[in-house]
């Protein structure tokens, strides 16, 4: 099967009815995508960060780090950069497009570095938390400093395979267009288990497999993918860059998930 095709843009259209909406998706598409991946982040994250604070405001859990809050402020500044950025292309501003871009540049290591530091300093964070509580609280933090040792995994991966897709999608920018829109949009859909992971309507395979993890971003994916598929009769390159990237790192975390090796060294790696 072909997997290059002329971006959908470029599609020859009808008079119709029909040809105006296609025409219409094919302008407007990205921005729907971005709407939709912020309302996944909202319903995910709403719900479980006003139960966390309750749980904070109960003494039942630590206080939330300020890498945790810095990180979530660069999230959120980057879905808006992309639903921006989406917008101003298809509305025409290009120049606008362009300008604002070079602050993706700065926002994508940014966060790959906020996350980073996150990952060590929640779970000492937890680790003192345990120390300091009585017996029973302390044996239900370890259980939960185990866990988090796996979560890690995730973080990690989810760190690099969302900066290597930023950097390729911004490589990309000058001499396709088509790709590199598409490898923004996955990019951030790379993040989106952390969302996922905290509706709790949806079944889960966690904590003993990071299955779903890997199953329910297929439905952020699907609208684009659907269309381009509909539009380009063929797979476009980006989704296969996006399987190149995100399948062997999930097959690692898959092996060292649970595994005596990563829990023999996590603790000392990450909160020890």
């Amino acid at each position: 099967m072909a997997t290059v095709a002329p971006d959908a843009g470029n599609f020859d259209t009808d008079g119709n009815a029909n040809g105006s909406l296609t025409r219409f998706m094919d302008r407007w598409i990205y921005v729907f995508m971005a709407m939709y991946l912020i309302a996944i982040v909202l319903t995910g994250f709403i719900p479980d960060s006003l139960f966390k604070i309750a749980a904070v405001e109960r003494a039942e859990r630590p206080p939330f780090p300020l890498a945790m809050h810095l990180h979530a402020v660069l999230m959120g500044a980057w879905i808006l950069l992309l639903l921006a950025q989406t917008t101003l292309m298809a509305t025409g501003r290009k120049g606008m497009h362009m300008q604002l871009g070079v602050a993706a540049m700065v926002l994508a290591p940014a966060l790959v570095i906020a996350g980073v530091v996150l990952v060590p300093t929640n779970l000492r964070i937890w680790a003192a938390f345990g120390d300091a509580a009585s017996p029973e609280v302390r044996e239900g933090v370890q259980g939960f400093l185990h866990f988090m040792a796996n979560i890690a995994l995730l973080q990690l991966r989810i760190a690099f395979c969302f900066l290597l897709l930023v950097y390729l999608g911004l490589r990309a920018r000058k001499r396709d267009s088509g790709l590199h829109k598409r490898l923004m949009i996955l990019a951030t859909i790379a993040p989106l288990p952390a969302a996922f992971d905290r509706m709790t309507f949806l079944p889960h395979t966690l904590p003993e497999s990071p299955l779903t993890v890997e199953l329910w971003p297929l439905l952020a994916i699907a609208p684009m993918f659907l269309w381009d598929l509909y539009r380009q009769r063929s797979i476009h390159r980006a989704y296969w860059i996006y399987a190149a990237i995100m399948l062997p790192t999930a097959i690692v975390v898959n092996l060292l998930w649970d595994s005596p090796w990563w829990h023999s060294v996590a603790p000392g790696l990450l909160y020890r």
